[in-house]
């Protein structure tokens, strides 16, 4: 019987030659990541440790180590795998001797233009950040350890019961049987059947099953598969599953199990402050509680495959999951064999969890344009999700400058379209204005909306927030008007906040932090939940609550104020120094308050509800408050919408020379390209007049569609020169 023995204790790490003693899950990045701008160390380590030698046959398991990870046993080279998110095991029997084993294990996260992901905006933390086991006393036949799968077993459950199991034996199977035993919750036996063990598949069935039912009820079942050999059981494996149905409707929506559903979703990275991606079971386990208290029931875990043990506590909490591979951003045909790769894993690995109801093919993928071979590319990922599991649906989120005609958006089953109306571009109404366009234009397509958000800082306050001033005001302000809008459209079947948690992004250096993006609802360090967390809860959670905005905002200024409440209670009594006041509401309670100079005391009330703030009453601004000096105000993004233009900045109807001799232009060219423009350089005067909107109609023609988009959404961030 197999045995697995966990090995992640008393390792030598080894990185620019010095090295030093560690335990796993460990990643090298978890300070330089979060806080160092690009230059966060990517390049190759080692980790070493000394192993006994084991019985029966043996095999390494590698949950994570990334990005690519080179195996050596007694000096000897076992393998290599090249993908970062996913488990990984090598049979290692034959290079084991009696006594002590020297196990060795490079991982190198160093750019590489054979794999993905190659830009985004996440930190690509490196190391060996998930455990690594030891799979020993396994017999000469057993279920399978080496076709990418979990366990070698996949099991498709279907709502009235009948389960089937499809099995792999490495080994012979000669005089072998194979005995299926599927326990309820409560651990009783509901089924059982034994067959010949060279018979891959086998149908069970489950009298009168009790669904998995998303939060509401998310009932497991257990199946066991046992490998006999003269009645002696010689392997066994076990994993968990659900039974549950849905599908997608254009109109209506999702619906689970004959009822509608809602996807009130959020995303989320896996790392943590300090920590990087190196977590333990606790911080997963944090995680969910979090996510569970907003009163979310589903999860886009962007954008890889994450820990095995956080799809089980999806599982088991009910979350709706949407998994994905990191083919993201820059489509490359040089990538497209590993992006096959990671697909498998993902699906082989992750084929048994109810939780998750779709894969994802791609992110984003279209943000530099139309790359060669991109529609055929993720066509292909597409239809190898489909072979791989024609249970669930495809999907692929968009970024947003996609066209709504793109032949991208007819590929997955499902689509999701990123958008940051009201923060990167436009305002917050304008996600009303484009979902409405969309679904009137294709009525046909499945529509989510996978990402949208706005960087919030605890630390940065305004009684009159407004886009792009960071402050957690403003961030509030941004989710109130989504949370509504995605409410009021029930054919949109999902969405998706960006993000839960704030996470770390090396290439970012704004809101006064570097190497964070800080549109998440709760702090890196899940210590703090910004106001944006309570408007979901006003929205999502049966919990009742009632919590004052701007706790944090401690310094205000004097004199009439409006106080905003969030609460899912139909009632909230506001009490300032003394005075009450009663209002009926709905999520959002907007209150008039006088505040006084020095010490004010503020209480909300419902029920049994409460939440109690003190502020002070000062009309001498508090700096702190403010974006530090030298930061960028608002971070600037091509993201920006090319159907309403603002005829105050640059556009591709202005000419090249007002383009060109444009003051920030300039400055951008001269910061990045080191060189200055002149608008007397004589090779510039001919055509400094030629108007680029002729041009862009004769590139939309040839297919740069979506390119010419970009270029015009960032010069509408560039305000035009006053004359």
């Amino acid at each position: 019987m197999r045995k697995i023995t966990n090995i992640n204790q008393d390792w030598i790490f080894t990185k620019d030659g010095i090295s030093e003693n560690i335990n796993l899950p460990h990643t090298w990045n978890n300070l330089d990541g979060q806080g160092a701008a690009e230059n966060y160390y990517r390049g190759r380590c080692v980790y070493e440790k000394t192993i006994p030698s084991f019985d029966g046959r043996v095999y390494l398991e590698i949950n994570g180590a990334n990005t690519v990870a080179e195996v050596f046993v007694n000096g000897i080279y076992i393998g290599s795998h090249e993908n970062g998110y996913a488990m990984f095991r090598f049979e290692i029997t034959d290079f084991l001797k009696e006594g002590e084993n020297e196990l060795r294990i490079i991982v190198d996260n160093s750019p590489n233009e054979f794999l993905y992901p190659e830009m985004a905006d996440f930190t690509f933390y490196g190391g060996i950040y998930r455990d690594v086991n030891i799979i020993s006393e396994v017999a000469s036949s057993h279920f399978a350890l080496l076709d990418m799968s979990l366990c070698g077993m996949y099991i498709t459950p279907k709502a009235d019961g009948r389960v089937f199991v499809k099995t792999l034996v490495e080994g012979s199977t000669k005089d072998l049987t194979k005995e299926f035993i599927i326990t309820d919750a409560e651990g009783n036996e509901v089924a059982k059947r034994e067959v010949a063990a060279d018979i891959d598949a086998v149908k069970l069935l489950i009298e009168n099953p009790i669904l998995w039912n998303g939060t509401k009820n998310p009932y497991l079942y257990t199946m066991t598969a046992r490998l006999k050999k003269d009645g002696e059981v010689i392997d066994e494996i076990s994993d968990r599953f659900g039974l549950r149905e849905y599908y997608f409707d254009s109109e209506e929506g999702f619906f689970l199990n004959g009822e509608h559903v809602k996807m009130k979703g959020v995303s989320r990275h896996q790392d943590w402050e300090g920590l990087g991606n190196a977590l333990t079971i606790e911080e997963h386990k944090k995680d969910i509680e979090l996510i569970k208290e907003i009163g979310a029931n589903s999860i886009r875990l962007a954008h890889y495959q994450h820990d095995e043990k956080f799809y089980d506590l999806c599982d088991e909490a009910g979350f709706l999951v949407w998994a994905e591979i990191p083919v993201i951003s820059n489509f490359n045909k040089k990538k497209q064999p590993q992006a096959k790769f990671m697909l498998e894993e993902l699906i082989r690995q992750n084929y048994n969890h109810p939780s998750i109801y779709a894969w994802s093919v791609a992110n984003e993928i279209g943000i530099n344009g139309a790359a060669a071979g991109i529609t055929s590319g993720i066509k292909e990922l597409n239809d190898i999700a489909h072979v791989l599991d024609s249970t669930r649906p495809t999907v692929s989120a968009q970024v947003t400058m996609t066209s709504i005609n793109s032949k991208l958006n007819e590929i997955p089953d499902i689509l999701g379209y990123n958008h940051y109306f009201g923060w990167y571009m436009q305002t917050v109404d304008g996600i009303d204005k484009w979902l409405d366009k969309f679904h009137a234009a294709k009525p046909h397509l499945k529509l989510s909306l996978s990402e949208y958000g706005a960087e919030g800082m605890p630390n940065l306050h305004s009684a009159n927030p407004v886009q792009g001033d960071y402050t957690e005001e403003y961030q509030a302000y941004y989710h109130e008007h989504y949370a509504k809008a995605i409410g009021e459209r029930k054919w949109l079947w999902g969405s998706y906040v960006w993000n839960m948690f704030d996470f770390g992004s090396a290439i970012r250096n704004e809101g006064g932090v570097r190497g964070r993006n800080n549109k998440g609802l709760v702090t890196m360090d899940r210590k703090i939940k910004k106001d944006a967390f309570y408007v979901y809860k006003a929205h999502w959670s049966d919990e009742k609550f009632v919590h004052i905005a701007g706790e944090r905002f401690v310094d205000r200024p004097t004199g009439e104020q409006k106080i905003k409440v969030y609460s899912n209670c139909d009632k909230v009594k506001l009490t300032v120094n003394g005075i009450e006041t009663e209002l009926e509401g709905d999520k959002i309670f907007v209150f008039d308050a006088v505040i006084n100079e020095g010490e004010n005391i503020i209480t909300a009330k419902s029920g049994k509800c409460t939440h109690k703030i003190v502020v002070n009453g000062t009309d001498v601004p508090n700096p702190d408050y403010v974006l530090p000096e030298g930061c960028e105000s608002f971070v600037r993004n091509w993201f920006s919408s090319s159907e309403d233009i603002n005829p105050d900045n640059l556009s591709l109807n202005d000419s090249l020379g007002d383009i060109l001799f444009n003051s920030e232009v300039q400055r951008l060219i001269k910061n990045h390209a080191k060189i200055t423009i002149d608008n007397d350089m004589p090779i510039l005067k001919p055509i400094g007049k030629i108007p680029l909107k002729p041009i862009s109609k004769i590139a939309s023609k040839l297919g740069a569609d979506e390119v010419i988009t970009m270029a015009n959404q960032f010069l509408q961030t560039i305000e035009k020169d006053k004359r």
